[in-house]
């Protein structure tokens, strides 16, 4: 599993010690990953190792001129679309606004800055979480942004000719260059043709529609999973986890000027 930032992990200070290592410009990084389905080649806990090393690499990178700190991750967030898998844990809409809510009034009350970075591997929270900024920054005071690596991923290439949505090509090269013993790799032989693409991008991806869609509906998904595992390589993993480490920046930058 992957560990926080060496020395910028909020959970490994004392008491004493927040008021003297953070400042009102430090930057709080809080990792939301999901415990779900990713096919038969993937662990539950994904969106977690992912969320958590792109967490690390960003404060890692950034050290020099942020002053990040990592928050102690959410493991557990809104996966409904995923509960026909067992060891799915979800979150209702409720409940994962009442933590977000519960976690904004915490910071504000406990810690000397307002600024926050939640770093989401998720993409069943997307929505959830940016009706919440107006939430966190409103009745909290805090000065937040939700970044999404997995969009950023998407950029390093061509369109694919299916659309890498969840357990696909993205995510399983990313295991592969993060942690490679948690993949098993001969399920993904098992993945049969990928699903219609036309059905995958008018049921999630069509800009103008909404539509309530579960991955075990066979008509976009193949055992979980939407998207070609087959053509992942940690190689390619290796390349976007470098590529979203250095898109961070920007962002973070930005959010100390607002």
């Amino acid at each position: 599993m992957p560990q926080a930032a060496p020395g910028h992990a909020i959970g490994e200070l004392t008491f004493p010690e927040i008021a003297t290592r953070l400042t009102a410009r430090s930057i709080l990084c809080l990792a939301v990953g999901s415990i779900e389905q990713h096919g038969p080649h993937l662990p539950l806990n994904t969106d977690v190792v992912l969320a958590e090393e792109f967490t690390r690499r960003i404060i890692a990178r950034w050290a020099a001129t942020l002053d990040l700190w990592q928050l102690p991750t959410q493991t557990i967030s809104l996966a409904r679309e995923q509960e026909w898998a067992p060891g799915t844990l979800s979150l209702s809409v409720q409940g994962m606004t009442a933590v977000m809510r519960d976690l904004g009034r915490e910071i504000a009350r406990s810690l000397p800055t307002r600024n926050l970075a939640i770093v989401n591997c998720h993409g069943g929270n997307r929505g959830l979480l940016e009706a919440l900024l107006q939430d966190l920054r409103a009745d909290f005071g805090l000065n937040v942004c939700v970044l999404h690596p997995a969009i950023w991923a998407e950029t390093m290439e061509a369109a694919p000719a299916l659309p890498d949505i969840h357990g696909g090509k993205i995510e399983t090269s990313l295991m592969l260059a993060i942690a490679p013993h948690l993949v098993r790799s001969d399920k993904i032989a098992q993945l049969k043709n990928p699903p219609q693409r036309e059905a995958v991008r008018n049921t999630i991806l069509d800009p103008a529609v909404s539509w309530p869609w579960t991955t075990d509906d066979k008509r976009i998904a193949d055992m979980g999973v939407i998207g070609d595992a087959k053509t992942a390589s940690a190689e390619f993993g290796q390349r976007l986890l470098e590529h979203v480490t250095e898109m961070a920046g920007a962002p973070l930058k930005q959010l100390l000027e607002r």
